[in-house]
Formats: structure tokens, sequence, C-alpha cells
């Protein structure tokens, strides 16, 4: 405890210091970053194939490359986004200026999980240096190879008084978060950010949750089956479902349903072969607890496809599971895994009594070529993101902002999002002294008339 406790004291006397307010240090400090990830590529790639057998594609389309985007987005319009802002002043306020300045909060916890263990841990992590803060990283001990890889990567890159990361299980997290920290981002699971969000109001110290839910996947009938398909597939299926936007559940409309599944079949096995548990690229679950948690969901409705396991090397194939209903035991938390559920709908308004039954999901997906169906989705229905006619491609396009809504979280980050989550913005009035207003003193003759026409 004392040796964390010394760490945030450290990282609190370099920040009082002013050294990472400047844009000089915060460019130099992503071009280190950068220059890191490029030194380390081939280990990156190495252990994160150890620690979930993620494929080559995989590592680089959904971990390193998103990265290094993220980096080059942030390295490009940094000095843009530092500036004060000015905006209107009220006549009411005559002869002054009003600006907003852009103020780090100072040391910044990252708690990361193991699900996308680079990318998870070091995007929060280019948000906050280029804000201006210094930051503590704890990564997840599920994912052992990546996780001591970050802390050597780290280590060699930047001073521990600026950026460091410790590891260890959950009771290191519970220390941690008995520290003063300035800010706190949290991406896992809701039981855990609930402790994480408890934690921090006893201090209060302001949070980003990045969590999750039952994501939706809503099939119209006049969807274009084979896009929708092998969007689907790639969405539900990469990095072995356990993405916390990837979609949990399937609703089809019933006339388009069999025809649907058949084609999911064939996209399926286009993408990861006739049987993906051999064929050396497919990813692992994370450990036994979780494999097990997955494979109990296999004891009920029908499946339809897939269903075959490897306990050995946690291995499930893609899996098709028909006959579910909100009573399924499936149905009650977010499955983080290669199982999709399916049920139908008939009429369009079915669908929100649907969604409503695990409201506020952190992404949403809707396959549909009628425009007018596709605004009443987005209007009626609270979810924190997703797209119309894809899934996930919304994380990566970092214009937009990605975060949840109540229990699939608080706060957004990507790209400026980022900067803008691990800053304040501190609003200042410039008054003027070249001349004064008698009007605002209550001792004013005219004072209370010409308020009155001011606010009008």
């Amino acid at each position: 405890m004392s040796d964390i406790s010394n760490i945030v004291q450290k990282q609190k006397d370099l920040f009082r210091a002013g050294k990472t307010m400047t844009y000089t240090y915060r460019i130099h400090q992503l071009q280190k970053l950068q220059e890191m990830l490029n030194r380390y590529e081939p280990r990156i790639y190495e252990s994160l194939h150890k620690d979930l057998n993620k494929s080559s594609y995989e590592v680089l389309t959904t971990e390193f490359g998103f990265l290094q985007q993220e980096i080059n987005y942030t390295i490009k319009y940094l000095r843009e986004w530092m500036q004060p802002k000015k905006v209107k002043t009220p006549t009411s306020h005559k002869g002054a200026k009003s600006l907003i300045y852009k103020q780090p909060y100072g040391v910044t916890l990252i708690i990361s999980p193991w699900n996308y263990p680079l990318h998870l841990a070091l995007a929060p992590l280019i948000g906050a240096i280029a804000a201006g803060n210094t930051a503590i990283i704890k990564p997840s001990e599920l994912t052992p190879y990546t996780s001591d890889l970050i802390e050597e990567m780290i280590e060699d890159t930047f001073e521990e008084k600026y950026i460091t990361v410790v590891q260890g299980d959950a009771e290191i997290s519970q220390q941690l978060l008995e520290e003063p920290f300035d800010y706190i981002f949290f991406t896992g699971s809701v039981p855990v950010g609930k402790i994480v969000m408890e934690k921090a109001s006893k201090q209060l110290i302001p949070v980003t949750l990045e969590l999750g839910g039952k994501s939706p996947c809503i099939v119209d009938r006049d969807a274009k089956i084979e896009y929708t398909a092998k969007r689907i597939v790639w969405g539900k299926f990469v990095n072995a479902g356990q993405t916390c936007v990837a979609p949990d559940y399937l609703l089809i409309q019933e006339s388009i349903k069999q025809k649907l599944l058949d084609q999911i079949k064939i996209e399926v096995e286009k993408m990861y072969g006739e049987n993906p548990l051999q064929s050396g690229e497919y990813t692992k679950i994370v450990n036994d607890k979780h494999f097990d948690r997955i494979t109990n969901y296999l004891d009920e409705g029908n499946i339809i496809y897939g269903g075959e396991t490897d306990r050995t090397n946690r291995l499930i194939n893609p899996t098709l599971i028909d006959n579910i209903d909100w009573n399924s035991k499936i149905m009650q938390d977010e499955i983080f895994g290669p199982l999709l559920p399916i049920m139908t709908f008939n009429k369009l308004d079915e669908v929100y009594d649907h969604v409503e039954h695990s409201r506020n999901p952190l992404a949403l997906y809707y396959f549909s070529e009628n425009e007018k169906n596709q605004e009443w989705i987005v209007k009626n229905l609270s979810f924190g993101g997703g797209c119309i006619n894809d899934t996930m491609m919304h994380l990566g396009n970092n214009q937009l902002p990605f975060g949840g809504i109540g229990t699939s979280g608080i706060g957004k980050y990507h790209g400026k999002h980022s900067f803008e989550t691990f800053t304040h913005e501190k609003s200042i009035l410039k008054q003027t002294t070249a001349f004064d207003l008698a009007f605002r003193y209550p001792n004013s003759k005219m004072g209370r008339k010409i308020i009155k026409k001011l606010f009008k």
C-alpha cells in the first residue's frame, strides 16, 4: 500500500510542477508512445496470441491498428484542442470577454479489462497524455503476457513519476481505489463498475465507466440478407464474442428468419472454416471460469448450429441457439462469448419491449432499408451507440464519441472526446477596467429598469 501511495504522491508532485501543461511536453510524450508501439510490435502480436490465441489479423484490426490511428489523429489536432475557446458574452457583461480554458485533472487511474488488453489500456492513456495528466495503469491479471509487456513497455518509455503500471489482482485494485486520484477511467463489467463508482464517490473523484450490456441486433424484413449475415458474423464472433459491443442477441423479423439463419451459417464457414476449433487462429476464452460460464448456456434452447467445445484449449465454436426467451439463463446477463441466441418479432414496435428487458445497452444494431424505420429505432430506443446496416464499425470512427448510458456506462472517449474526457473546462470571464456599469449595483437608480430590459 505504501508503494502505491508513494507512486501517487510522486505523480502529484510532477503534476504540481507544471511539467505536463505545455503542448511541447505532451506532443513529445505522444510521439514516445507511438515509437514504443512500433518498437514492440512483434512482441505485442506474440503476447496477445499467448493470452487469447488472437490471430495477427485480429491484433492488427482491433488492437494495434486502432491505437496507431488514435495516436496519429491526436498528434495532428492536439494544438487546436488545447487552445482556449472564446465564447459569446451577453450585453449585460459589456466590456468583458468569456473564455473556456482546458485544464488537466491531474493524476489519473486507468483500470483496463482482459478482452482487448492492449487497446483498452492504452486508448484512454492517449487521452490522458493529450490532456496533460499523469497516469497509473492497472491492467488485467487475466492476460498476464500482455500485462507484463505493457508494464515493460511503459517502464522502458516513461518515468514512473509520469506514467506507470501497477499489476495485481482485485486486492490491488481495491488499494488503488483508496488513493486520492483526480480522475478514474474504468473499463469492465457492471458489478465491478458499481464498486469503482462507490469507492470514487467517497472522495468525490470524477469517473468514466465503460461497461456493457445486452446489445441487440435487429433484422427487419427488408434487410439485404447476404450483407446482413456477413456483418453479423464478423461483429459477433471476432475475439470469440468477447467484445463489449458484440451483438448479444438476434431479433429477426419472423418472415425472413430461416433465410437469414441459413446465410449466417454460410458466412461462419467462410470466415472460420468448417471447424474453427482446429483453425489455429480462432480466439480462445480467457480462462476456465469464463469457459464454464459460457458453456453452461448450451443446456437450454435448441442449438441449430455449432455448440462444439474444447475445454483443454478453451475454445467454443460459433453457435446459434433458437427457442430462447427472456426467462432463459442466457438472457439474464451479457454473454461475452461466441453464442448467439435468437428471438423473433412480427411488428417493429414489438422491439421496444424486447430492448426494455435489458435497457440501455452499450450498442444496438438495426438492419433495414427503410429510412423511416431506421429513424424510429434511433429516436425511440435508448442505447450508447450503434450502427444501421452494420455492427461495431462505429468504434472505428474517432469522430464519434464512444460510451454508454445508464447501466452501460458513464462518459465517452475516442478522438477529441478522449481529450475532453480527461480535461476540465474552466470558465473564465475577463472584465474590463476601462469603465464600469453602474446598473449592476444595488444603489443604481436606473439599475432595475435596465436589468429587466436586458433579461428579456
